[in-house]
């Protein structure tokens, strides 16, 4: 099993929790965004939009972080990172498109790139632009977790937290404070003693070194 992704990218770290959780050996292949390989001919023939991440295994070829993960669920159901109950499926399926579908794009580099050079947007705006739909939607994420915890939805890590910790990360990249989220801090704290999350974030990746000069 081969995973296309860059170190940076919360997609990519996204099923990178999911394969350490369900101890899946894989290959990680750098796609180096910052200099364009993502629209490589190369890169083109096996993700025609142009994204990480990317899984490869065998003749499958699968791109969607979300669509990964479920195809992962599938294919290597234990341990299951979605509850038994139809409902708290469902509402760890209701965090995690919270995330990557309504919050994530909205600071997608491709996004910043085209209020920068289109909409000629300065550094303050674009900061203004990531800080209200972070404030936004994470206000919305901290009442949908689990009040108790330790885990978005409660004992048992899953889809919600291998979504929300990448999240948070990039937020605290974006200098977002977190303060007033606490129900999330406390969930990101549980997740970050797990080997699986340990193993998956963006600073031990091979292409941290190699790219971290112009990422």
């Amino acid at each position: 099993m081969k995973l296309y992704g860059y170190w940076r990218s919360t997609a990519a770290y996204r099923v990178r929790i999911a394969l350490h959780l369900k101890g899946i050996p894989f290959e990680s292949v750098a796609v180096n965004l910052r200099q364009g390989e993502q629209r490589s001919p190369q890169f083109l023939a096996l993700n025609p939009q142009g994204l990480v991440p990317t899984l490869v295994d065998g003749p499958a070829v699968i791109s969607q972080s979300l669509s990964i993960v479920e195809y992962l669920e599938e294919t290597h159901p234990a341990p299951p990172l979605l509850p038994a109950a139809p409902a708290a499926r469902a509402r760890a399926r209701q965090i995690a498109l919270a995330v990557a579908a309504d919050l994530h794009p909205l600071a997608n580099p491709r996004v910043l790139r085209y209020l920068e050079f289109v909409l000629e947007a300065d550094a303050g705006a674009q900061e203004a632009w990531r800080h209200h739909w972070l404030a936004t939607e994470l206000d919305a994420v901290e009442r949908l977790v689990d009040g108790d915890g330790p885990y978005a939805l409660g004992e048992r890590v899953g889809l919600a937290d291998l979504c929300l910790v990448p999240q948070l990360y990039s937020a605290r990249r974006f200098a977002f404070p977190l303060d007033a989220f606490p129900c999330l801090r406390r969930v990101e704290a549980a997740c970050a003693e797990l080997p699986a999350f340990r193993a998956a974030r963006p600073e031990v990746q091979a292409d941290a070194a190699a790219m971290a000069g112009s990422a």
